[in-house]
């Protein structure tokens, strides 16, 4: 047998580094060639590295979250044949494992104890219940063997309300006993313990990434705020009517589509704000195609697919892309390049989209359009007060690039395409 060291490969675009995101397998397993051995997280995205041989599995260098530098060992696999490290003999012990006896040592006599969970009788009759204790105050821990505690957490009781009777107050088994048949549960109903729990969560994988992505954005960006209220109804009725009439095969419509139709039509007279900027190089790059970012929620945190030369689209097809872009990020089957080259990015929140969001731009691009939630509203409307359909739209801006009247002419213009929804569908320029 073997040892084959599996070294992280370059994976491309000048990437120095990867985190360990999630590791596939475990120490002691055996795998075969081509089986996922672990994700790796680079600047774009997540990356799924197969095993190239056959094997088991005998050491993996590094936990999540850490930093791998390109070229560094990354697992140790025991094969049939020599493998790629005669050289190295033994697997590094690990820092915790058990020191091996010495020739003729004779092994450390294991100790057994009664399984926590498992009720221990008293060693003689008791004349009379220990009495239960109040809630002990702030800081004031019990006394208690680790088996007595084991089943009390088995038991989901609190410590702090059994009184102990073994010396100097400890908690036995026998007053475990006697609070679960009733006097400590009243004890417990009548006051609520108070909550001391603390959870220490170590931030890696893609919820570090945006969060330095987000840390980046706010210290480098100036960014500025812009909402304007739309009445939509003519928009929403339209969409439903779509809906209602779509074939089989069409993507069912959001407001999204919409909103990117709008944007297709007004961010040529706007070039400034379909544009990404280099603070370090000083260069802003405008971009004549529209590759918007579409935020997307997975269950690992917020993630940015992007709908590129959303120009050419129709309102289905854009929907059709933004709903495959979607479930492709929420599966991790997003491509390194549907996640990056954005030039503009919208951001809903749906049903939660709240009155007004100040969303964060999504650098290096200089504007992020938010859609808030739909809210049906008495509105004056020729001179009479009507129920109409209104939703706000909040916009961030990067002032280094963009200043404020000219945002306010571009949201303006979406404003009026949206609330005159025909307009959308025109093919000459208004």
């Amino acid at each position: 047998m073997g040892r084959y060291v599996f070294k992280l490969s370059d994976v491309g675009e000048g990437i120095a580094e990867c985190e360990i995101a999630t590791w596939r397998v475990a120490v002691g397993d055996v795998v075969t060639e081509d089986q996922p051995l672990v994700d790796m997280l680079t600047e774009k995205a997540a990356v799924e590295l197969p095993s190239p041989v056959a094997g088991k599995i005998i050491e993996l260098r590094g936990e999540a979250g850490d930093m791998i530098a390109v070229g560094s060992p990354l697992v140790v696999l025991e094969v049939e044949g020599a493998g790629n490290a005669k050289e190295e003999q033994q697997v590094a012990r690990k820092p915790d494992a058990a020191p091996a006896p010495e020739a003729g040592a004779k092994p450390p006599k294991a100790q057994t104890a009664p399984p926590a969970s498992a009720a221990v009788a008293p060693a003689a009759p008791r004349a009379s219940a220990p009495t239960q204790a109040a809630p002990r105050k702030p800081g004031e821990k019990p006394v208690a063997a680790p088996a007595v505690r084991q089943r009390a957490r088995d038991l989901g009781i609190d410590l702090r309300l059994v009184a102990g009777s073994g010396p100097a107050g400890r908690i036995t088994h026998a007053d475990l006993d006697s609070y679960v048949e009733g006097a400590g549960r009243v004890a417990a109903s009548t006051q609520a313990a108070p909550r001391t729990g603390v959870e220490d969560i170590k931030i890696i994988g893609l919820r570090r990434k945006i969060a330095e992505a987000m840390q980046r954005a706010k210290q480098r960006i100036p960014h500025f705020a812009y909402v304007e209220e739309l009445d939509v109804t003519e928009l929403e009725a339209l969409r439903i009517h779509l809906n209602e009439t779509r074939r089989p095969e069409q993507a069912k419509l959001t407001l999204l589509p919409f909103l990117l139709r709008a944007l297709v039509q007004v961010l040529p007279r706007f070039p400034q704000v379909n544009a990404t900027y280099d603070d370090e190089a000083g260069v802003l790059r405008r971009y004549a195609a529209v590759h918007c970012g579409v935020a997307t929620q997975t269950p690992n945190g917020l993630v940015v697919p992007v709908l590129r030369h959303a120009e050419t689209l129709d309102v289905w097809q854009m929907a059709a892309e933004i709903r495959r872009l979607a479930e492709a990020a929420r599966s991790g089957k997003a491509t390194r390049e549907e996640l990056s080259g954005s030039s503009i990015t919208i951001s809903s929140l749906g049903a939660l989209g709240g009155i007004v969001s100040t969303p964060v731009i999504n650098a290096p691009e200089v504007a992020i359009v938010g859609v808030n939630k739909l809210v049906e509203r008495a509105v004056f409307c020729n001179g009479a007060v009507v129920p109409r359909l209104t939703m706000n739209l909040s916009s961030s801006f990067d002032h280094r690039i963009v200043d404020g009247y000219d945002a306010a002419q571009f949201i303006q213009a979406v404003k009026q395409r949206l609330e005159h929804p025909a307009t959308l569908f025109m093919t000459e320029s208004v």
